[in-house]
């Protein structure tokens, strides 16, 4: 079967002068013929031949097939270009002769000639591709991920009460929780990302952070670098608002808490009502002495530095 919207290998069936005509290798007895125009045309094609094709429909409504890759396919989105806008919608360059149909319903926001927007491809009820604003609609959730992955994606929506939703490889769905966001996103913002969970219907939830014993191991790092950095001394504790903790070490509260607490079982620093204190058989640190464990040595719980 010849699938509209798709990159696929077909084969030659016969030469025309104006092209070839090509079936799927399914198609035993040619009853779904396509053409390639003369001018896509690989030089020495014959019948029988196999070439790499993606399909749309030509100005007059008719699937054809090109040997030119579009910008987008079905289950890909990309940032295309508006050329063009009409009563009915809006045209996009998707790098095909025929310009690619934004309908009204499937734009998010206002959308103008020259600018480029976040969409997806789908084929609607009369079998024609349209691109779409709503990647929920195109997305898919069959990733080959597993958990604790490392993976990039696109920020395509923000949705207040939930957080980031995510187009990972600009193929599958997936969401960063507002909870995790600490500083300013907007669609458009490359991520790199861990994957902590995948759900029974396969959407991804996503984390800005490493796995949870790395990323205390990192926390801590930071806290005892702005000690350092502070001569011996944070204005931060247990009681500091989370607003405080955010602009001093870009953390939620709780991650602080964590890696506060691990560095305190280790008798690095000590936690008073002013802040957090270097203690005293750690007075004179270098911040070169406090890098994670699978970097360091340790000795009686503390870090120490490796000989050389």
């Amino acid at each position: 079967m010849i699938k509209l919207g798709e990159i696929q290998e077909l084969e030659v069936t016969k030469k025309v002068d104006f092209g070839v005509y090509m079936k799927s290798f399914d198609d035993q007895k040619g009853q779904e013929e396509i053409l390639l125009p003369l001018k896509q045309v690989p030089e020495n094609t014959k019948p029988g031949d196999r070439i790499k094709v993606f399909v749309y429909k030509d100005s007059n409504d008719r699937m054809i097939a090109t040997v030119r890759r579009p910008k987008i396919v079905i289950g890909e989105i990309a940032y295309l270009k508006v050329v063009q806008m009409t009563r009915i919608g809006a045209f996009l360059n998707w790098g095909l002769e025929k310009d690619l149909f934004l309908p009204f319903k499937e734009q998010v926001g206002e959308i103008k000639v020259n600018g480029e927007y976040l969409v997806g491809l789908y084929v609607d009820k009369s079998e024609r591709l349209c691109a779409t604003m709503n990647l929920f609609k195109v997305l898919r959730t069959d990733s080959p991920y597993k958990v604790n992955d490392i993976v990039k994606g696109t920020v395509f929506s923000l949705k207040r009460g939930l957080g980031a939703m995510v187009a990972v490889d600009g193929k599958y769905l997936g969401l960063i929780h507002e909870g995790e966001i600490l500083k300013p996103m907007h669609p458009g913002y490359v991520v790199e990302v861990r994957v902590s969970h995948i759900k029974e219907d396969g959407k991804m939830d996503l984390s800005l952070k490493d796995a949870p014993r790395l990323q205390i191991d990192k926390d801590g790092e930071k806290i005892m670098n702005t000690v350092i950095k502070g001569r011996g001394f944070l204005s931060l504790n247990d009681d500091s608002s989370p607003e405080s903790i955010r602009n001093i070490l870009n953390m939620s509260k709780s991650s602080f808490k964590k890696a506060a607490g691990r560095l305190m079982k280790k008798n690095l620093i000590e936690m008073t009502d002013d802040g957090i204190r270097i203690t005293d058989d750690n007075k004179k640190p270098s911040a070169k002495k406090y890098k994670r464990q699978d970097k360091m040595g340790r000795k009686n719980g503390r870090y120490v530095k490796k000989d050389k």
